[in-house]
């Protein structure tokens, strides 16, 4: 709060000396030199770059019609006062509304969308790589080129359609191109005849004023007389009257003079946007096409160089599996082949199991000996024990 108290300044009528009045603003209804001097050059500036209403700017017969003209008109008439120069201005009106009328009618905005909606058409066929193994590869491939074909075909369909939009937009804008040309030159001919309107008015009260006028006041003064006063006065008013019909058609004449450019400009812009159009219909939509028929091919192309690819390497892969198995059968089969019906270890073992064999039937055969002698001999004892017992019952 005490900042804002101190950047506040401070008006007195009593300013101290020293600092205080140093710092005191100062206050003046009047414009600084330094302001004057560049407003006055400006001034200066736009005075001699002012456009000088005069008879320089007609033609001999212009100014031979504008002499004449001006000999006709009577200021003491009211009508001819109140409608001179009026058809031009009605021409003037009638000029800027039918102007405003096209302005108003025409929407360029609709141009512009139909090229900012071609715009999206032609970028929306961007579309992202996918990826895939060598499994329903060739199904997979026919399936993106039909997608991409028909992406293609639905976006041709919408660019034909904008296309044909843009040529109808072409042939209005051609026409109002032509119309303006036409309001051109009739604003032209509306401002040359304004012109030679207030060329003759001026002409005709600078002579009323340098004669009548100066002859009635001269007679005021010399006869003394209300009546000759009161005509005096009249008459000046009616010129005075003239003179402000004169700068009406001279305000309605600079918008004639506004009037040119604003056409032009009207006119530029219509053909920078027919200019627009045909460059897209002639460049940029057969260029888009070209280019489509260059990816279809391309697409043709990298599909069949994949697929080339994809079969190279599926029969590189066979052959090697096919190498693979050959071997190992050839090798399995001559390994077999080398071996020997019955090998040696199987003659070893059978006949180690064959000798084996035979000293277990040589044990067993021995062993049998061995038990029938015993059996033999304890036969014998046997019988002679029965025969011994036998013989003890006898006796």
């Amino acid at each position: 709060m005490s900042d804002e108290m101190n950047m506040t300044p401070e008006l007195t009528l009593t300013p101290d000396t020293g600092a205080a009045q140093a710092a005191a603003p100062e206050l003046t209804l009047d414009a600084q030199p330094q302001d004057a001097q560049a407003a006055a050059a400006a001034q200066k500036e736009r005075d001699a770059h002012a456009v000088k209403l005069d008879e320089s700017m007609l033609t001999e017969a212009e100014r031979k019609m504008v002499d004449d003209f001006a000999q006709k008109i009577d200021v003491t008439d009211a009508t001819v006062v109140l409608q001179y120069g009026a058809a031009a201005q009605k021409n003037i009106a009638s000029f800027s509304e039918h102007a405003l009328d096209g302005v108003r009618t025409k929407d360029l905005g609709e141009v512009g969308d139909a090229l900012s909606s071609l715009v999206v058409e032609l970028k929306s066929l961007d579309k992202e790589e996918k990826k895939g193994g060598i499994l329903g590869f060739f199904q997979k491939k026919k399936n993106e080129l039909e997608a991409m074909k028909a992406s293609y075909t639905k976006a041709e369909a919408n660019v034909d359609k904008i296309a044909s939009a843009l040529e109808k937009h072409q042939v209005i804008l051609m026409k109002d191109i032509a119309m303006f040309d036409q309001m051109y030159d009739l604003n032209t001919k509306y401002y040359k005849e304004l012109t030679m309107y207030i060329l003759a008015g001026k002409k005709r009260l600078e002579y009323l004023r340098g004669h009548d006028l100066a002859d009635l006041k001269k007679k005021a003064e010399e006869t003394g007389s209300q009546e000759d006063a009161q005509a005096c006065n009249d008459f000046a008013n009616l010129c005075s009257r003239f003179e402000k019909k004169l700068h009406d058609l001279e305000l309605t004449r600079m918008i004639s003079v506004q009037m040119g450019p604003q056409t032009r400009l009207l006119q530029n812009n219509d053909a920078l946007m027919l200019e627009k159009i045909q460059s897209t219909l002639v460049n940029t939509i057969p260029l888009w096409k070209s280019q489509m028929v260059l990816a279809l091919g391309l697409e043709h192309g990298r599909q069949a160089t994949a697929a080339q690819t994809a079969v190279t390497d599926m029969t590189n892969e066979l052959l090697q599996k096919n190498a693979d198995l050959l071997k190992m059968g050839t090798v399995d089969t001559a390994r077999e082949a080398e071996r020997s019906v019955v090998s040696v270890e199987t003659l070893q073992h059978t006949n180690q199991q064959l000798i084996e064999t035979l000293d277990e039937v040589m044990k067993i055969q021995t062993e049998g000996a061995q038990k029938r002698r015993e059996a033999e001999a304890e036969l014998g004892r046997i019988e002679g024990e029965l025969k011994q017992k036998l013989l003890e019952l006898r006796g």
